[in-house]
């Protein structure tokens, strides 16, 4: 007696997902179970789960040859996602469905996870195999019903959730015996209860801008890094609200777009840190790392499959850096390619996976280690060469990529009893959403959204639109070797970026000034 029966799953490279037709072939001969097709370690032990979990349904194993074959051949198959499809192929080939059955485990993916028990469990990364299997043209996706929330999320799939082996099996009408049928009853209620309304979670508090004292020139200065989507470093003493600043960054972002959001929730879906109950992740996402973070940990990797860090956490967000110099040097130069390609790609021995990663950088940094440092430095300890080595753990090649420089002075109790309560994220984030919009139609036409993505080439370009005085003050500041090429081309980016604030059609010389004063922290044309 021979069998065959095939089914369909989806493995994930990085974000991208692959349709893998699942084959299962029973012959007569010495009870054996092969699986070919580039298995990883979680593959090939879902042997182990799959004859569990069917045991447990009241099935024998038989004593038959099994071979599975996962096809494409060439493709590395990872993770636990395969059993269902697995156990499905399995029933299939060894005639315990009806023949009806055959054509729709063609047409169907499956992905789940099976516990000994027979429980379908979710996994990670369901968002993006849910979109790549609506992709390849599949008819349904079966998941579990834990996953059920996050595979709705993708525009045309139509999504079956199920709690147990038994029901798939029952489905496609297998017979269980009557204790397992029992079984799959029990845990489907057990399953109905757990999903019951949780209690809500009072709301947090979010932050705002008006919670900041003072420090005019620093709120300018995030206001226009988001406006243009800049990089920016922060020092100053300690206490002077550069985290507050830095975490309030996001506050003032303009929501994501909806290929952003779909992009930002399968990047978190992968990671494993997404909860399906909000719906797509519409806020710009904040990563705050402690400084003992590794390299692994920032721009992704672990063993196997490469996993998302924490640059591709922040896609399309804030990734802030509180007591930079304080990071590992080679955790922070890591972070130079990414900041300009946008995207990283990762070699381990599982494969090769390619992430986004374009974010926003943000450094926090003390003027010296004891942090005393700033203003006149009268009662600064350290010595001019603690000094010198301690800011030069940030290198001038990652530097030289943060567009924005300020120094945030420490308050002093007069200027705390003259301020008066600062402007409300809600409004400083409808003048950054103006300057947006006005760089989106300046740059229509082009690949570039914000003005901190345009090439240099086009800004010095004719099309770059810029007058013959500035560019003459540019040329002249470079000339005095304050600025290096890239240097000018990240000035040009920030001269635009405050003309579209002003709703100015063209950077003036005024906007060239405050550029350079940013940049380099008072140099003048």
């Amino acid at each position: 007696m021979t069998g065959l029966a095939r089914t369909l799953a989806v493995t994930l490279t990085g974000l991208s997902g692959h349709l893998v037709e699942v084959e299962a072939h029973a012959t007569q001969g010495l009870p054996g179970f092969t699986l070919v097709g580039l298995p990883d370690t979680a593959v090939r032990e879902s042997r182990e789960r799959v004859r569990a979990a069917l045991s447990t349904c009241g099935l024998a194993w038989g004593e038959q040859r099994l071979t599975l074959s996962l096809s494409p051949a060439d493709l590395p198959k990872s993770g636990s996602s395969l059993d269902l499809a697995l156990a499905l192929a399995v029933l299939g080939a060894r005639g315990r469905l009806t023949s009806d059955a055959s054509e729709m485990l063609s047409r169907t993916v499956y992905i789940g996870e099976l516990g000994l028990d027979g429980t379908v469990h979710p996994v990670r990364g369901v968002l993006p195999a849910v979109h790549a299997a609506v992709e390849s043209g599949a008819q349904e996706v079966v998941v579990a019903q834990a996953a059920a929330a996050e595979a709705r999320l993708v525009p045309g799939a139509r999504v079956v959730a199920v709690d147990h082996l038994g029901e798939m099996i029952q489905r496609y009408g297998g017979v269980l015996p009557a204790g397992a049928a029992h079984l799959v009853s029990s845990s489907v209620e057990h399953a109905f209860r757990r999903s019951g309304a949780p209690a809500t979670p009072s709301p947090a508090r979010q932050p705002d801008l008006a919670d900041i004292i003072g420090q005019e020139e620093a709120r300018h200065a995030l206001e226009v890094a988001a406006a243009g989507g800049h990089h920016l470093l922060l020092t100053g003493p300690p206490g002077t609200g550069k985290t507050m600043l830095a975490e309030r960054l996001p506050t003032i972002l303009p929501p994501l777009r909806q290929e952003d959001a779909v992009t930002v929730t399968s990047i978190h879906s992968v990671a494993g840190v997404f909860s399906p109950e909000s719906g797509l992740m519409s806020d710009p996402p904040l990563r705050a790392p402690h400084h003992s973070a590794t390299r692994a940990a920032m721009v992704g990797g672990g063993t196997g499959m490469p996993r998302p860090g924490e640059i591709s956490l922040a896609h399309r967000g804030v990734l802030f850096l509180d007591e930079a110099p304080e990071f590992s040097p080679g955790v922070l130069d890591s972070l130079r390619q990414p900041l300009e390609s946008g995207t990283v790609t990762i070699d381990r021995v599982g494969g090769r996976a390619s992430f986004p990663a374009s974010f926003q950088l943000v450094l926090a940094a003390n003027p010296c280690p004891c942090g005393r440092g700033g203003g006149r430095g009268l009662e600064c300890t350290c010595t001019s060469l603690q000094r010198r080595r301690y800011l030069s753990r940030l290198s001038g090649p990652l530097l030289d990529r943060v567009d924005i420089q300020v120094e945030v002075a420490a308050h002093s109790a007069a200027e705390i009893a003259a301020a008066r309560t600062g402007e409300s994220s809600v409004l400083v984030a409808r003048r950054v959403l103006r300057a947006r919009q006005r760089a989106a139609r300046r740059l229509a036409g082009t690949p570039w959204q914000v003005s901190a993505e345009v090439p240099g080439s086009y800004l010095r370009g004719p099309e770059g639109g810029l007058s013959p005085e500035v560019s003459r003050g540019l040329m002249r500041v470079m000339d005095r070797g304050d600025l290096s090429l890239r240097g000018v081309d990240r000035v040009l980016r920030l001269a635009w970026t405050l003309a579209d604030l002003d709703r100015a059609d063209t950077p003036s010389p005024k906007h060239l000034g405050t550029a350079l004063a940013l940049r380099t922290r008072g140099a003048r044309p």
